[in-house]
């Protein structure tokens, strides 16, 4: 994946001059996961940036060269190093194109690795995403393979509007098929036929039992509670979310309402989560469907434990299984 990201800020870098890239260590050194490796000496310090220490700073910089017609993509180090730059991030960039009634468009991305299974330290591996997609204005996405990366990465520095690109770290290393000559479907497709969209949903694994909805890093553990369900003869269907905001609940919708059930599973804490959100949509849309309440796994209500402890926080393969079967049981 982290490999599938590089190339994808390559193709973004070498089709629009206007695209530069922006962060701490991200040139010489490459950045902490290697992701900008090799970008500042093919295309120079003036479009791969090395910034500060100062999240805030880069930005509310990066707002500027929006407004003056560039296309910024900032890298923020580690997800837990974004708080400093929230005021510029949820009272400015969200806010002014709306402020300005759709005159202004501030075209920044902003590059967070996030989550944990890398064994870090605090501040490392949270999942903030939820604190953002509250702020409207903002479009928050998060891939869960190596080609959605390639793709979504290309989409997010093409689009109008801000964007909060979350890329699971614990999954960088994992391998899959990327075709790097496809052509690049549209960011925000106008028609429901655009499921290669930033904004699209997509049903990842075909199933009849039950709905298990995931984005980003949980999106593999539930592809492997898939399969372990299948062995016992339970077919679960897993939809990738991908965008957090906007939601796009309909591939889940249409899901739960063949299923009858669904499981929500991320790594944030359960409390006040993304989950919350869609096991209150999906309770809306698909009342007289369901079989079942609608179940979340995620983390617990605590901060981010160190660093030995954090496969009892982050949610298993055993922990979707049992909400499965907890489903299962009404």
């Amino acid at each position: 994946m982290a490999r599938a990201i590089t190339l994808g800020l390559r193709r973004a870098l070498e089709q629009d001059p206007k695209v530069l890239l922006m962060g701490e260590d991200i040139g010489r050194l490459g950045g902490v996961f290697r992701v900008t490796d090799g970008l500042q000496a093919d295309f120079g310090e003036d479009r791969v940036v090395d910034t500060p220490l100062a999240e805030s700073g880069i930005v509310g910089t990066a707002i500027g060269l929006a407004l003056r017609g560039y296309r910024p993509v900032c890298e923020i180090q580690f997800d837990g190093f974004i708080f400093p730059a929230y005021d510029q991030i949820t009272t400015q960039l969200a806010k002014m194109r709306y402020r300005s009634r759709g005159r202004l468009q501030v075209p920044v991305v902003i590059r967070v690795p996030y989550g944990g299974g890398i064994g870090a330290v605090e501040h490392h591996s949270e999942d903030p995403t939820a604190l953002f997609a509250h702020t409207a204005g903002l479009r928050i996405v998060s891939p869960s393979s190596p080609a959605d990366a390639y793709t979504m990465i290309q989409q997010a520095v093409a689009s109008p509007d801000p964007v909060l690109f979350f890329e699971p770290k614990g999954r960088y290393w994992e391998k899959g098929e990327v075709d790097l000559d496809a052509a690049l479907p549209p960011a925000h497709p106008a028609d429901d036929e655009g499921a290669g969209g930033l904004d699209r949903a997509r049903v990842v694994r075909a199933g009849t039992d039950v709905t298990v909805v995931a984005y980003g890093p949980t999106v593999g553990t539930a592809l492997k509670a898939a399969e372990a369900a299948a062995r016992e003869g339970t077919s679960l269907e897993v939809v990738d979310l991908r965008t957090l905001s906007p939601l796009d609940l309909g591939p889940v919708l249409a899901s739960v309402r063949r299923t009858g059930r669904c499981v929500v599973v991320h790594e944030a804490p359960v409390a006040h989560g993304i989950g919350g959100e869609v096991a209150a949509r999906v309770a809306e849309e698909c009342f007289f469907h369901l079989e079942a309440p609608v179940l979340r796994v995620g983390g617990w209500a605590t901060p981010y434990p160190v660093a030995r402890l954090e496969h009892e926080y982050l949610p298993t393969t055993d922990r979707v299984l049992d909400a499965v079967d907890r489903a299962l049981a009404f």
